[in-house]
């Protein structure tokens, strides 16, 4: 299985993005992993929130393959210990999917269409966090998770 993170908008921190890119980098020792960045939208002032959603979600669900498995990062979803995460992990990759891909909406969300193609909604929190943070927290969640599957010494309960 290969996993992959698709995003709305670039990172534009350095510090984030030499980060994500030390996880990026330590998971492929574990698995086929890819972030993808779908560009922020332009022009988007005389579009309403529903129609800059529906934009965004258009171009979403123009990068996944029929056999993905399409999980939303949605304050509404499902909430994980990393433990419980590691387990909701080798589950999907026990599933027989080839690529699960995680995404991450724009900022007022995912659109309707995208909410139907979702097999699932994960939470990392209760809390809201910028779009450019999110996406460090899930490649190191998605790496502590692969370290906790073999019993390696990064994540202490």
């Amino acid at each position: 299985m290969k996993i992959k993170l698709l995003v709305i908008g670039k990172t534009d921190s350095k510090p984030l993005t030499a980060l994500i890119e030390e996880y990026k980098n330590r998971l492929q020792h574990y698995i086929k992993f890819e972030l993808e960045v779908i560009p922020d939208l332009k022009k988007t002032k005389n579009l309403s929130t529903a129609q800059q959603k529906d934009k965004e979600g258009a171009l979403l669900l123009a990068k996944l393959q029929n056999t993905d498995q399409l999980v939303l990062l949605d304050d509404k979803g499902k909430q994980f210990s990393s433990l419980e995460f590691s387990q909701y992990l080798q589950k999907k990759m026990n599933s027989g999917h080839k690529q699960l891909v995680f995404a991450v909406g724009g900022p007022y969300g995912f659109s309707d269409a995208v909410y139907k193609k979702a097999s699932g909604k994960v939470s990392f929190s209760k809390m809201t966090f910028s779009h450019q943070m999110i996406r460090l927290f899930v490649v190191e969640q998605v790496y502590r998770a692969f370290t906790i599957l073999r019993n390696e010494p990064y994540h202490h309960e």
